[in-house]
């Protein structure tokens, strides 16, 4: 009796759930070449420019970036000026003054990227009831992260024949379901980059992953140089020990 039912429960997780989970996943994510893959990876420092003016000029109407200090961009390459220009253009909630009221004042480099929205009730009124995410660890939250979020805002298109797209949703092949309450994000020559690019979807996806890989493992480059230091170290340890073990051995002998 409990065998038979313990057989009929693996029988209904094992192929029920995941030929259900494979459909509402979609196809599989399309592997992207990134610069910050592999063991001397980095980070591509004119991309993670375009991909902060992607998250700025579109990103940031919706998601926050809470984990973000304006300072930290100088890992990547921003100047001391740069930094400081940008944290400017952004009203930063501060206080209490002397009279014990809140006041609003220029960003400062040592300030985190502002939240778009007071609190979540108004991040959800705004959008229809979705609360949009934070992105500071996006690629991090998701599997294959990086590729997830290009394929994501590569992935709007018009639903085929007979799906069944619920109001308000917009369909995506690479979203969970492939409804999605975001509408797409990005179109064809919306922005202006300052080093000429061509600001097509692709190009400004790919930029705004780079980005947003850089605020997930901020710590990366630095991890991977440690690494290879380590490497060295027991590379050449190993030898000298070797070498010690041969003269003991030999004394012995």
């Amino acid at each position: 009796m409990h065998k038979a039912l313990l057989a009929a429960l693996l029988a209904v997780a094992f192929f029920v759930p995941q030929s259900s989970s494979r459909a509402a996943e979609g196809p599989a994510l399309p592997a992207q070449a990134w610069s910050f893959k592999g063991a001397f990876g980095t980070y591509d420092r004119a991309a993670v420019r375009r991909g902060l003016q992607v998250y700025r000029e579109v990103c940031a109407a919706c998601h926050s970036l809470n984990l973000v200090a304006f300072r930290h961009l100088g890992d990547v390459g921003f100047q001391e000026a740069e930094i400081k220009a940008v944290a400017e253009a952004y009203k930063v909630k501060d206080g209490p003054d002397d009279a014990g009221d809140m006041f609003e004042r220029a960003g400062r480099p040592s300030d985190y990227f502002p939240a778009p929205f007071a609190n979540t009730k108004a991040a959800r009124a705004s959008n229809g009831g979705a609360l949009p995410p934070d992105l500071s660890l996006m690629t991090k939250a998701r599997k294959q992260g990086p590729d997830y979020v290009y394929a994501l805002l590569t992935g709007f298109k018009a639903p085929p024949a007979g799906f069944s797209l619920m109001a308000g949703m917009n369909y995506n092949e690479h979203f969970p379901g492939r409804q999605i309450a975001m509408a797409p994000p990005l179109a064809e020559g919306a922005l202006t980059f300052a080093d000429g690019t061509q600001s097509s979807v692709s190009q400004m996806a790919r930029d705004v992953t780079t980005f947003l890989s850089w605020t997930a493992e901020p710590e990366m480059e630095a991890r991977k140089r440690l690494g290879v230091k380590v490497l060295l170290f027991l590379l050449v340890l190993t030898g000298l020990l070797y070498a010690l073990k041969r003269a003991i051995w030999q004394k012995l002998h």
